[in-house]
Parts: C-alpha cells; sequence; structure tokens
C-alpha cells in the first residue's frame, strides 16, 4: 500500500489508523533518510496503540518503552554497530513480547528480523514540497 503524505500530521494520522490494524506481537520496521518523518510515523502508531506519553527517538537508549492498550517497544538502532548488540538490550524478549515493536533504521539490523514483519519505507521529495512524503507500507510473511 502506497500513502502520501503533505503533512507531519498527515504522516502521524496515517500511522494512527494503521495501528488499528496492529496486534501483539506485531513488528513493524521503518526506514528512511534523516528527517524523513520515520518518527513521526511511530508517533502515530503510539496514538493510535492508546499511548498518551510524548515520542522521542531513543537514539542513545536505543529503546524506549510506553505503555498504552498495547504495550509499545520503540528502537532507533541508527547507532548499532553490528546486530550482536540488540540481543545484549534483550532484543528478542521484546520482539516476541507481550506489545508491538517499531524498529527505525530497521535496514541496520536486517539479518536478525522475523520474517513476518511490516516494512515501512518513509520517501522525501522535495520536488513536490517539503513536506511531502511517500509511505510505502508492506506485509512480509503471514503477519
Amino acid at each position: 500500500m502506497l500513502y502520501k503524505s503533505n503533512s507531519q500530521k498527515e504522516t502521524e494520522n496515517i500511522a494512527k489508523a494503521f495501528a488499528k490494524t496492529l496486534k501483539i506481537g506485531d513488528v513493524v520496521c521503518i526506514n528512511g533518510d534523516l528527517g524523513a518523518g520515520k518518527t513521526a510515523f511511530t508517533a502515530g502508531l503510539a496514538k493510535g496503540l492508546g499511548v498518551k506519553d510524548v515520542i522521542s527517538s531513543p537514539t542513545f537508549t536505543i529503546v524506549n518503552c510506553y505503555s498504552g492498550d498495547i504495550p509499545l517497544y520503540h528502537f532507533d538502532v541508527y547507532r548499532i554497530a553490528d546486530s550482536d548488540e540488540m540481543y545484549d538490550i534483550g532484543f528478542d524478549e521484546y520482539v516476541s513480547g507481550d506489545g508491538i515493536a517499531v524498529i527505525e533504521w530497521a535496514n541496520i539490523i536486517s539479518d536478525i528480523l522475523p520474517e513476518e514483519r511490516y516494512d515501512i519505507t518513509i520517501t522525501k521529495n522535495l520536488d513536490i514540497h517539503d513536506d511531502f512524503r511517500e509511505i510505502s507500507v508492506e506485509k512480509r510473511g503471514t503477519v
């Protein structure tokens, strides 16, 4: 599925609607350039899952955990040197746990991602305007 967004608010709303289709155990992998809107998409997902907290990128902590109708585990693996580091923080428990795992920069750890997942790619198109994004949602495996 391909969505078009003209603002951060639209990106959040697309993600909020998408969140309503998710279930416990789902993994959402988000890729895109710096400033593409990965964290804005995650914020929309969080709202759709009933999270009341402000969502921030866990760039230095690697993972932030949020309570909502379904727990949200938000990873930012931009600074991960290799996939082995993910096991040190309990990645397996989060991904197979009682919530939904969202992974920004997921391509960095592609070798350990579950086969069943959603791949989200956010692409900026500055030729249209500064805030224009194309958001591709692809289902992998039998999610």
